[in-house]
């Protein structure tokens, strides 16, 4: 969803008076994230689906079914120059729609290693944009690498950042959230850690609203001295600019966002991937990692000891900061226009930009 909406706000800012919709399925989320930024139109396919055998593994398959001929209709309504999608199952029937219809397609794949739905709608795409190089050989001859459609930090001082967040110039903060996935391993590591933590660093925990009541049980069990240290939040919505700006150093799983934000902002990181995402997280967390960019901790390895340790060697500030410097040196802030040119391009018909 946040790709897309950057990519969205991309098209506005190149061409103002252009008409844009956004097509989501059977998630509620989507919906209210996307609010009134856009007109929303709802496919009967669910944006993702459940990786257990239950109901959803006989009626995912007859929504997708389904969701052809609705997308077809819609489409011919709609009468779009171009289509964006962000890949998954969604993208099956839209793309698929387009093709019939001969609508440019852009499909976008955020992973080292592309998800099954993503490389069926990529043969389709009339192009692919992808996060990493790596992910070009998927896609041969469509594929070009954008990097990650991101929010803008564009303004956003490290010194003023720092001063909303309430931390000190000379104090290290810690910034430790899980994204969109599971935080649990996470914040079980964290609380366990914490007294020894914020000795060094001052630590802001994005807990998500399940884990709010332990991450306040632990805040009121911790010496007084080192509570105001110590700051547990369920999540930060534009208030995350803010946090990834001002740390100096961030704890969190290794989707294509967060791997593209650390890079953005040039911050040091230990990603851990998300373990039952088949091998997408950890290939993602692999590749910044072989650059010198991140450090990779296992999901399974994870825990107050082997994160006490590594986050000790990070107080080092010039081990830290060659880190950060190679994950600035990754860094693609300008993926979402790239993107936009390239959906602009095809919709005029004009010959492409992007180079595979």
């Amino acid at each position: 969803m946040y790709p897309a909406l950057a990519v969205a706000r991309a098209l506005r800012d190149a061409r103002p008076g252009l008409e844009l919709s956004y097509v989501g399925g059977v998630r509620g989320l989507e919906r209210r994230i996307v609010g009134d930024e856009l007109p929303y139109h709802q496919l009967v396919v669910r944006s993702l689906r459940s990786g257990g055998r239950d109901v959803h593994l006989v009626l995912d398959p007859l929504r997708l079914a389904a969701s052809v001929p609705q997308a077809a209709a819609l489409l011919a309504r709609l009468r779009p120059s171009a289509l964006f999608t962000t890949g998954g199952y969604l993208g099956i029937p839209l793309v698929l729609a387009a093709r019939a219809a001969r609508i440019p397609s852009v499909v976008w794949e955020g992973n080292v290693i592309p998800g099954r739905a993503t490389r069926a709608v990529g043969r389709l795409a009339t192009r692919v944009a992808v996060s990493f190089p790596p992910t070009l050989e998927a896609f041969p001859g469509k594929a070009f690498v954008s990097g990650t459609p991101i929010r803008s930090f564009a303004g956003v001082t490290r010194d003023k950042a720092r001063a909303n967040l309430g931390v000190a110039p000379d104090e290290r903060l810690l910034l430790a959230f899980g994204g969109s996935q599971a935080v649990a391993r996470l914040s079980a590591a964290v609380f366990a850690a914490l007294p020894q933590l914020l000795e060094d660093w001052r630590v802001l925990h994005l807990v998500g609203e399940a884990g709010m009541p332990d991450a306040q049980a632990v805040a009121a069990s911790l010496p007084r001295t080192l509570r105001d240290r110590y700051r547990a939040l369920p999540f930060l919505t534009d208030g995350m600019t803010d946090a990834l700006v001002a740390a100096d150093l961030v704890l969190g799983r290794a989707g294509s966002s967060t791997c593209a934000e650390v890079a953005a902002v040039g911050v040091a990181s230990i990603l851990v991937p998300y373990p039952f995402a088949g091998a997408h997280q950890r290939a993602n967390a692999a590749w910044l990692a072989d650059q010198g960019a991140a450090l990779q901790i296992s999901d399974a390895e994870l825990d107050a000891s082997r994160l006490l340790t590594e986050v000790t060697r990070l107080r080092d500030d010039e081990r830290r900061g060659a880190m950060a410097s190679a994950a600035r040196g990754l860094a693609r802030p300008d993926a979402a226009a790239r993107i936009a040119a390239e959906l602009l391009a095809l919709s005029e018909g004009r010959a492409t930009g992007a180079m595979a």
